[in-house]
């Protein structure tokens, strides 16, 4: 094989709400931290240890507006894009270097808007109300 591959797959949850930058012309991206965690026992003492790495993750246009409205901070996430190392100048005259994840795809796996809307279809379970979008305990 002669050619490379640049790509990556997360599943992790947002460390921030969505952050959206607007440019002339009408592009737009958005950028969020997205946390994913390695869980592992140390063979010396036995313990749990748990350790979470952060991503820089960006989504362009539609994408980031749609990842705007709907995400929020804790929410969980799977993104698909690549790797792309960049720099530019501060204010202060220094130059500073970022790398982050261009997103190309991605689903939501859980949003606090979901869990919100199946609180109240719990409630509304309770009052024994017919409700098609409520899970029941069958087995199948």
């Amino acid at each position: 094989m002669s050619g490379t591959l640049n790509k990556v797959m997360l599943i992790g949850y947002l460390g921030e709400d969505v952050k959206m930058h607007y440019f002339d012309g009408g592009n737009c991206i958005g950028r969020f931290p997205l946390a994913t965690n390695e869980v592992y026992i140390n063979k010396t003492t036995g313990e749990k240890i748990t350790s979470t790495e952060w991503h820089n993750v960006s989504v362009r246009n539609k994408a980031a507006e749609i990842c705007e409205k709907y995400l929020s901070k804790g929410d969980k996430i799977y993104v698909e894009g690549r790797i792309k190392s960049r720099q530019w100048q501060a204010e202060d005259g220094t130059t500073k270097h970022t790398t982050e994840i261009q997103v190309t795809e991605f689903t939501f796996l859980s949003t606090k808007k979901e869990f919100d809307n199946s609180k109240s279809q719990t409630e509304a379970a309770k009052t024994n109300t017919f409700n098609p979008n409520i899970e029941n305990d069958l087995p199948f």
